[in-house]
């Protein structure tokens, strides 16, 4: 997908730190309980990831692809290491039709939740999936212009979250805004919105950003919370339209890189891994082992990402082709 539009390394570097900070918080002790490092982790990886979702959706969209080339790279993208995934992760845990029902169609997020333990994690990709469907009809139906509505969209779901008073959530409706602020990203970048607002962008203290980003990933920050989708968003545009400033260079190394290619098949992974042998014993055996965990799941990433996630996208590129010959 991200071929359509200009290559941003950055973008890069921001994926490869999210993954980390979703793993770290899933996996490792950030610190003493009491400060909640772990929770503020996981949410600030989130965050930046679906930022950068919201970012490429968008982007891609711009360039005015059908609604099919569009709607056939993502589930050929998302759908057949989460459908592998869910056929081991489902059957293990003995779910119901129901659940499986719910996992394999995307809403087992949404009450009342059909979410198993080896599958809590599976939310985010329920929320991406819905989201895709959600911005494709937008933009069949009303064609490109159409996007333009995304920000006032955004902030109608952050005042729901806080009339609900809702700082985080697995929910579709108390967490969209944060994609959709990367959508509105897109669109300042792309200059769809005021040109002033991309100058202004370029003003902001990148390190002031992050500090104000990591006060809203966390508990204590309080109604903070509420304005974590949109300085999420100013973080990862200050560094794209400033790759030279303070944060952005050091998103730009090849170890970051390779994070990002593999991040998707970490992050669906892991859970699983976590839940056997691999994962199991007192606090002092378990963490003794994570060198190990951290071996097997990378060496799963690699060959998910090179060759049965590469063979899917591969084959899903052919269809687009197919299907524009068979247009045209």
């Amino acid at each position: 997908m991200t071929s359509s539009i200009p290559r941003l390394q950055v973008l890069d570097g921001w994926r490869g730190i999210s993954i980390l900070c979703v793993l770290a918080a899933h996996l490792l002790p950030m610190g003493p309980k009491v400060l909640q490092l772990n929770a503020m982790f996981g949410l600030l990886g989130m965050s930046l990831f679906f930022t950068l979702s919201g970012f490429l959706i968008t982007s891609f969209l711009l360039k005015n692809p059908t609604t099919l080339d569009f709607l056939v790279r993502r589930f050929f993208r998302i759908i057949p290491l989460a459908w592998l995934y869910l056929l081991i992760a489902l059957a293990i845990a003995g779910a119901s039709s129901d659940t499986w029902l719910a996992h394999y169609f995307f809403y087992a997020n949404l009450p009342p939740k059909h979410l198993v333990s080896l599958t809590d994690h599976i939310w985010s990709l329920c929320l991406e999936m819905q989201f895709y469907v959600g911005i494709a009809l937008l933009y069949a139906v009303f064609g490109v212009r159409s996007l333009l509505a995304i920000p006032l969209i955004a902030v109608l779901f952050t005042m729901l979250r806080v009339m609900d008073g809702v700082y985080a959530s697995s929910i579709s409706y108390y967490r969209i805004d944060e994609i959709l602020a990367g959508c509105t990203l897109a669109l300042i970048y792309h200059r769809r919105l005021d040109p002033r607002l991309l100058i202004w962008m370029k003003k902001i203290p990148q390190g002031l950003l992050l500090i104000l980003l990591l006060v809203s990933c966390h508990e204590q920050g309080g109604a903070m919370n509420y304005l974590r989708p949109y300085l999420a968003a100013l973080l990862i545009g200050s560094t794209i339209v400033h790759p030279t400033r303070a944060i952005a260079p050091w998103l730009n190394n090849r170890v970051l890189v390779y994070l990002a290619a593999v991040s998707y098949a970490l992050y669906v992974i892991h859970p699983l891994l976590a839940g056997t042998w691999l994962g199991s014993g007192d606090v002092i055996v378990k963490y003794l082992k994570r060198p190990l965990l951290f071996m097997v799941l990378f060496a799963l990433a690699h060959l998910s990402t090179f060759y049965y996630e590469h063979w899917w996208m591969a084959n899903g590129k052919s269809l687009i082709k197919k299907l524009k010959l068979k247009a045209a």
